[in-house]
Parts: structure tokens; sequence; C-alpha cells
């Protein structure tokens, strides 16, 4: 499975901070038991860490995650500084506890090194990711075509590679469906290209049409719950899927409560966001 350094998450994401942490601020809080618990587009509106059912630990957590994103924090710290604080608190470690959905015993996993570095890696693509989107609608006119970038070394997914290069309009419906992160520890992004990028560079702009199609799979082995997933056939008759659970955009799903702002500020927000709201 890829994996990123902090020195990669750097190169890869360039987005000034202050939009990142406007898009993790905006989010409430939600408890999951499990990572299906919340699903898809709803972490865009909703900070969660599956196995988390204290507020002041959800607080912690994303309080590290928000001071990460305005210093320029690397993982390292991110575990240095959580770590104490989640252990005095008790969620570390195997704890025996009861399913909350079979009513059973069972043992689980809390806090660890390989779960902090989960949700830090997790949280920072994602957020990224939502301010590189938003980025790219605000500039749509000038550049209208996105290109998909896959990061070409042998960590790399080979169906996420199949992807790299290939370009739709930006309001391609593949877009919603297939806007990286496209699974747990994806370095995929999204570049926005011009008319005359397209014709220097000699590209074809695709159009997925009925090549996007959505499939039911079993997204808990526990309840047997389906949800729908996207695939994309390539013209090798390959098909790309996301991870299950990864088949939204994060960009897309973050909606601010524009209540919050009063006169000309309640338009400028309603503007940014496409006058949905």
């Amino acid at each position: 499975m890829p994996t990123l350094n902090d020195n990669e998450l750097t190169a890869l994401f360039s987005l000034p901070p202050k939009r990142a942490i406007a898009y993790l601020k905006a989010k409430g809080f939600t408890f999951s038991w499990d990572w299906q618990d919340v699903w898809q587009a709803a972490h865009a509106q909703s900070a969660t860490v599956a196995k988390v059912t204290q507020l002041d630990i959800l607080q912690d957590i994303y309080q590290a995650l928000e001071t990460t994103l305005a210093e320029g924090k690397t993982g390292q710290w991110f575990a240095r500084e959580l770590t104490p604080t989640l252990q005095a608190k008790g969620w570390w470690g195997e704890q025996a506890n009861t399913d909350p959905v079979s009513g059973e015993p069972v043992t689980v996993q809390l806090g660890s090194p390989q779960r902090l570095e989960t949700i830090y890696r997790t949280n920072l693509t994602t957020l990224y990711n939502a301010g590189r989107w938003a980025e790219m609608r605000e500039n749509v006119a000038a550049r209208p075509y996105w290109m998909y970038v896959a990061i070409r070394d042998n960590r790399t997914r080979k169906s996420h590679l199949a992807l790299h290069g290939r370009v739709f309009s930006a309001d391609d419906p593949v877009w919603r469906a297939l806007y990286p992160p496209n699974g747990w520890r994806c370095r995929c992004s999204v570049i926005a290209l011009s008319e005359r990028d397209i014709k220097a560079r000699g590209l074809t702009v695709e159009t997925s049409g009925d090549r996007l199609r959505w499939s039911l799979q079993v997204v808990s082995r526990k309840t047997g719950e389906m949800q729908p997933v996207a695939q994309l056939t390539l013209d090798n008759h390959t098909v790309f899927s996301p991870d299950i659970g990864w088949s939204y955009n994060p960009g897309e799903g973050y909606r601010p409560d524009l209540t919050r702002y009063q006169g000309p500020l309640h338009a400028v927000a309603s503007k940014a966001l496409g006058g949905t709201q």
C-alpha cells in the first residue's frame, strides 16, 4: 500500500493553510464506532474518529490537527503531542469493550502510533484536496479542464496509475466520484489546465458518460450494509474504483453554515459556493 512522508505532503499540497484550517473549523463533531458509520461526503461536514466516543478526546485530536496546519507541524509532532494526552484519558492500546451493534464483548484497538499516523495522513490529504478543489472551481473559467495526476513510483496502486494524465472537463460527473484521495494513503492530486495547455501538450479531453457507473457493494461484513461505489471503465477495459468509502469529492461535500455570514459577507460566501445556499 502506498505511503508518503512529510516532505511529500508538503510538495504535493501547496494550499495556503488558512483555507484548509477553515475547512477543518467548519466541521461539527460526531461519534462513530466503525469507520463506515460516517459515510463518504459526511466526513466533509463531520469531524470523527472511529472508536472515539468522548467529545474532549475528539477535540484534542482536531485541535492538534489545526495546529499542525497552522504551524506546519510534522506527523512526528502530531503523534508526540497527542500520545500522552490520549494515554492520560484512557484512549490508548487494546481494550475490552462491547460492540454497540451485536452487544457482544470485543477487544478494540484505540490509540496507537499507527492509528495516529493514519489520522494525520487521512485528514491532511483530504483537507488539502478539498481546498485545492475550491481553488480550481474559483478559476474554472480560465482553466476548465482538470487532469488526474498520480505519483508514478513503485508504491502507487496500478489502478491509480491507470488514471494518470487523463483529462476531463471540470464539470464532468467523474470529479464528483473520483476526485482524490481515492483511498487510504492515496497520494494522487488534480491540476487545472487551460485550452492553451491542452493544445500545447496534445492532450485529449475525455467524457465519462456511461463509463461511470455505480454498483452496490458490502461495506460492513458485520451488518451486511451495502453502499454505492463508483466504477469508471477505461479505454483498455480496465475498471477503476476507489477504495470502499472513498467515492466522493471531499471539497464538494464542504458546506459552511451561511447563516453565520451577514450582509455582504453572505453574498460573498454564497458566490464562492456557486450560489447553492
